[in-house]
């Protein structure tokens, strides 16, 4: 296979493309086209799912069901309704020698995107990138080739049908080859994205030869702090952990001072009912010793910390201020979403300026660590790095930007 060709087609698509006003429309019938052609992508989707055990953590992300694909689909409608990216006058300013300087917002060209079982991924990222001016290039995982190439395929029937260039989206192969193609296509790709396990991540980062934007692996904390309200505390942690337990910003972690240990057998009763096996520490597994399901409780030992369980799994550690809970998640932590359930400004303060995450919540769930939820539309992943984004990525993350200098002859001296 000629990959230079594959990526000289995407980068010759992202240099010619003009929207010419007609991507909104395209988003909004695309929107229509995945609806209708809902069944037929079930059928491909279940033809990755028979492939894969039940058992297997990214079950549950490789899944679509009907609601799912409406989701998608709604998603898709909201990045047609927001405004374009584009031609953003960031900054302007004439300087003294009546130099007209612009900086303004420009496509960042060709994004490749690298992602396991996550068919919703290859929707996002291609209306995120044709509403900002961007090719696509994208390596899906074997497991779910199948859902991405049935998705290809009516993404790109949109795109003739709007007479645009098809090449605006490519699906590379799912053998390993392409990956390592595409992390050494200098000169045709622009930046890679990999959204996937921590292995994934840390692959593309050691063997890379064109920019990366790390979307890391979400290791995720609630800290129930002293004055923290048990109805809050119980309805946050359920749904932070059991909402769905294969996304990046599912708990993992659960914080408690001391002073609530008593409580803990209440506020995990949700999490029993999910069947969540539980890894506690010594004060918290003596709290839920015989008040929690034997069969799901388990003594934590260094390994349960630190972990993206990805599953009906959860650690608990004991604190005894609030220090201890900063040190802990700054320890653990992948700076990705963490959260505090307090009632004391101080303490609640003290968290969300000393944590370092992309996202820092103070009592409301880290289930809401999601493009579409923040108002972006649709999210291309979640950048847990601090150069040039953090946290969602939308549209504007999806620009870089350039100066623009009008003169009337000037010269330096």
């Amino acid at each position: 296979m000629n990959y230079q060709e594959i990526f000289l087609k995407a980068r010759e698509a992202s240099i010619t493309f003009n929207g010419n006003g007609e991507v909104d429309k395209l988003l909004k019938y695309l929107s229509e086209h995945l609806k209708n052609n809902t069944e037929q992508l079930l059928a491909a989707n279940k033809l990755d799912l028979d492939k894969m055990p039940l058992s297997d953590p990214k079950y549950d992300r490789l899944k679509l069901t009907w609601e799912r694909i409406y989701d998608i689909s709604t998603d898709v409608l909201n990045v047609s309704s927001l405004t374009s990216p584009l031609g953003r006058v960031l900054e302007r300013r004439i300087l003294p020698n009546k130099l007209d300087i612009s900086k303004v917002s420009v496509p960042i060209g060709v994004v490749g995107v690298i992602y396991e079982a996550r068919p919703n991924v290859t929707f996002d990222v291609f209306s995120l990138c044709i509403k900002s001016g961007n090719a696509c290039v994208l390596k899906g995982g074997s497991d779910a080739h199948n859902s991405n190439e049935f998705s290809v395929s009516i993404i790109k029937e949109a795109l003739e049908k709007f007479n645009f260039n098809p090449e605006m989206i490519t699906l590379l192969p799912p053998e390993k080859e392409s990956t390592t193609e595409l992390l050494n296509a200098r000169g045709y790709v622009d930046i890679v994205i990999p959204r996937g396990s921590q292995g994934l991540i840390d692959y593309v980062r050691e063997n890379a030869k064109i920019p990366v934007i790390e979307t890391g692996a979400g290791i995720v904390h609630v800290y129930f702090d002293k004055t923290g309200s048990h109805e809050k505390a119980l309805s946050i942690i359920n749904n932070s952990k059991t909402r769905r337990v294969s996304v990046c910003n599912a708990l993992d972690c659960l914080i408690v001072h001391s002073s609530r240990l008593y409580e803990l057998p209440i506020v995990l009763n949700p999490l029993a009912d999910s069947h969540v096996i539980v890894y506690a520490d010594e004060r918290a597994y003596n709290s839920l010793h015989r008040h929690y399901p034997a069969s799901l409780l388990k003594q934590a030992d260094e390994k349960s910390f630190g972990t993206e369980f990805l599953d009906y799994k959860i650690a608990i550690k004991t604190v005894d201020n609030i220090e201890e809970a900063l040190d802990h998640i700054s320890h653990y932590g992948s700076k990705h979403s963490e959260a505090i359930v307090s009632k004391d400004p101080a303490n609640i303060e003290l968290f969300l300026n000393r944590v370092d995450a992309a996202a820092v919540y103070a009592n409301a769930s880290t289930a809401f660590t999601d493009g579409a939820q923040f108002g972006l539309g649709a999210e291309i992943g979640i950048s847990t790095q601090k150069l040039h984004a953090r946290g969602p990525m939308g549209l504007n993350e999806l620009t870089s930007y350039k100066w623009i200098i009008r003169g009337n002859g000037q010269i330096r001296k």
